[in-house]
């Protein structure tokens, strides 16, 4: 359920969303629906002779918690923006922390607004995306 956003203040976090453990199960269902078909995720010995230690998760399946983040406190017709870095591959067996923090109140064309700092962290604290996302606060 969508929050009121209009009386968010600047160093409000949002609910984190916790994502995992990915699975090779898991990476290879988000494969077959997404169409990803990439070996690196999915073929350990493509993986290895790549010289990585094992498959890792396909960006964008981390990509979906990171926006949830943001759409399941705001709602989904308040996003106008979400920018994403991707910072470090997730590996098999890591699961993902995904947070969000009010960095900036502001208005545009009349329409108050909010910027989201959004973050995603593996086990170990390493930050594999990280970016910001723009909402509607009226």
């Amino acid at each position: 359920m969508a929050m009121d956003v209009s009386k968010a203040e600047v160093g409000d976090a949002l609910p984190e969303i916790v994502f995992g453990p990915y699975t090779r199960k898991l990476l290879a269902l988000y494969g077959g629906a997404s169409g990803d078909h990439n070996a690196v995720h999915i073929d350990t010995d493509f993986a290895r002779a790549a010289g990585l230690d094992d498959v890792f998760a396909q960006g964008m399946l981390s990509m979906a918690p990171y926006a949830r983040v943001v759409t399941d406190w705001a709602g989904l017709g308040r996003l106008e923006s979400l920018e994403t870095r991707f910072m470090a591959i997730t590996p098999v067996g890591a699961t993902g922390r995904f947070t969000g923090k009010v960095i900036e109140r502001f208005e545009e064309a009349g329409v108050p607004k909010l910027r989201i700092a959004l973050a995603a962290h593996i086990d170990g604290n390493i930050q594999t995306l990280g970016g910001e996302a723009v909402i509607r606060a009226d």
